[in-house]
């Protein structure tokens, strides 16, 4: 009897091609066949690194006919590599029945980590880091996305969602509406590309940048949101808050805040709300 092959889940570049990993190159050099979510889109890849494995498609619309297929060649022996058009498999993206069966019948199953947009959106985002909760991409239906909008405006974790260019400020509209104005929004977009951009501020101020100039409403967006504060967390030392309270005589609330966390190395998106709530 054969031994069975293996099924890798191998990280892609996210924008930049260099952003692959010598491990990922080697096992898609290796591999019998690579699974991959759009094939002309990952040829480009694939012809930058001279790999030459054999390429089939497995998207939403063929992934249970694909399942069949990846099973019986790994049963006699062969190795799978699933890819999707950018980033890692799975995240927002298909693959999670294939992964799904093939454990089911003990086919080993490899991670190759690598590009994730919405880990390099956190870690270069100046939110916390300690805990958060990803969404991905929202309900496209006006009902289900604003009731799932209206649940995360209580959450204290850090959220993360993805979103299309063509709905970024539709979205950053009705968070300007449902969340407390002193939580504190980062948009990232086009990571590892050219035109990388990452904004800062509120939901309202992001609706401002976003109308400003339609080019920025363009590519595609890693939305980030800061949790909500609990009592505990809202405690400043006074120093800070004399701080603050002397830079708001002579600066915008943005101004002083940012200003005021340089100088005492406190939370950014922490001192902004409280500097909203003495404005007012």
């Amino acid at each position: 009897m054969k031994t069975p092959g293996t099924c890798y889940i191998v990280a892609t570049p996210i924008g930049h091609l260099d952003d692959m990993t010598y491990r990922a190159v080697r096992i898609l050099q290796e591999v019998d066949l690579i699974a991959a979510e759009d094939t002309r889109h990952s040829k480009i890849l694939l012809q930058h690194y001279g790999i030459k494995t054999k390429l089939i498609s497995a998207h939403a619309f063929n992934e249970t006919e694909r399942v069949t297929t990846f099973l019986e060649r790994l049963k006699n022996g062969e190795s799978i590599a699933l890819i999707s058009d950018a980033g890692t498999p799975l995240i927002s993206d298909p693959g999670a029945l294939l992964v799904k069966k093939m454990r089911e019948a003990d086919i080993k199953v490899v991670p190759i980590p690598g590009a994730c947009a919405l880990i390099a959106a956190l870690c270069a985002s100046g939110l916390s880091t300690e805990r958060f909760i990803f969404e991905g991409f929202l309900s496209t239906k006006s009902a289900k996305r604003l009731e799932r909008l209206k649940i995360l405006s209580e959450e204290h974790r850090t959220i993360i969602f993805y979103e299309a260019p063509h709905r970024i400020l539709k979205l950053m509209t009705e968070m300007a509406s449902l969340f407390d104005g002193g939580r504190q929004v980062v948009l990232a977009k086009e990571l590892t590309k050219k035109f990388e951009t990452f904004f800062s501020g509120t939901a309202k101020e992001a609706c401002d940048w976003l109308r400003e100039n339609e080019v920025r409403q363009k590519g595609e967006f890693v939305v980030l949101v800061s949790g909500i504060c609990t009592d505990k967390e809202e405690i400043l030392p006074k120093e800070t808050l004399h701080i603050l309270e002397v830079l708001l005589t002579e600066l915008s609330v943005k101004q002083a805040s940012e200003l005021t966390a340089k100088i005492t190395g406190h939370k950014k998106n922490l001192i902004y709300s409280i500097a909203l709530k003495q404005e007012h």
